[in-house]
């Protein structure tokens, strides 16, 4: 066998390896990724109830009444401020961090403060959205004692319309920051220190670096963190469905609680799968745009 056939068979093996390297993983995805999304998009057509033996097909209804439905627009603009307050702010706040632990020359110490702040991550969401609706016990938590103490009345965090997202956005950075923190760090351990010291011999000031050296480099890494953060954003569920399960006055239903409760306590499973369609466009059409936006000639 001449080379050309040598080659051309180790390609063909390390193509079959690779593929039935992937076969369990992508068995597993389109069992209960690709099948489930394709199940529920043929849902959506019908007024479909496991109640019922039999269900009717009725096109495009169920999104007439969604969009005509006020807790559905009411959960779309919940989600919505929920996702412009909360995602800015994990960005600049874990940003923030990690520059700063970044600056830490003792090695033992920065993944100390690293392992600090990823702690909460490692914690089930659910567990820690119980132990903060306790924190934010109005007569017993650990927030209202302490203002108590400071003088100040205390807060009614979780029955209050006005304050219950806020303080569910507060319980959300506190459990996540740590996953954006670990990937900021990365980001900026592989920008080379030659061009921080070539600004600070050209009199650049620290403010100058970050905004000229530091965030023209981690834009990868920034966009990565945008969209990642993004689609987790829109389907968080867990915290808005132990802490206050929608309430007070539907002031923090979000798309993923109301797809929920039509699914699973309504039984309208058409009519949330048209809810969990429109989700999944928003969250694709929002994702494209940051791709489109984002795109740069990226180095690092």
């Amino acid at each position: 066998m001449n080379k050309k056939g040598l080659l051309s068979s180790q390609k063909i093996h390390e193509r079959r390896f690779v593929f039935l390297s992937l076969l369990p993983i992508l068995t597993l995805y389109i069992i209960f990724q690709i099948i489930p999304i394709f199940a529920g998009t043929w849902l959506m057509f019908f007024d479909y109830t496991p109640l019922n033996a039999s269900s009717n097909f009725i096109g495009l209804d169920n999104f007439v009444k969604l969009f005509q439905n006020e807790i559905f627009r009411e959960a779309l603009l919940n989600t919505t401020i929920f996702v412009l307050v909360a995602i800015p702010l994990n960005i600049i706040f874990t940003l923030f961090l990690a520059v700063c632990i970044n600056k830490v020359r003792h090695r033992g110490l920065k993944n100390t403060f690293r392992t600090f702040f990823f702690l909460p991550c490692i914690a089930p969401l659910a567990g820690s959205a119980i132990v903060w609706a306790s924190i934010f016990n109005p007569q017993a938590g650990l927030l209202n004692m302490i203002l108590n103490k400071l003088g100040f009345e205390g807060i009614n965090w979780l029955t209050d319309p006005k304050v219950a997202l806020i303080s569910i956005i507060i319980m959300t950075l506190w459990a996540d920051i740590g996953y954006n923190l670990i990937i900021f760090m990365a980001g900026l351990d592989a920008i080379p220190s030659s061009f921080y010291e070539a600004a600070e011999l050209d009199g650049v000031g620290k403010w100058g670096a970050f905004r000229y050296i530091t965030l023209p480099l981690l834009s990868r890494t920034s966009l990565f963190v945008f969209i990642m953060t993004t689609i987790a954003y829109f389907q968080m569920f867990d915290q808005f469905q132990i802490m206050t399960s929608g309430g007070p006055m539907n002031s923090t239903r979000v798309l993923s609680l109301e797809i929920y409760d039509q699914a699973f306590t309504y039984a309208n499973m058409g009519y949330a799968s048209a809810m969990a369609f429109v989700l999944l466009i928003i969250i694709l059409v929002i994702t494209v745009i940051q791709l489109r936006v984002g795109r740069t000639n990226w180095e690092y």
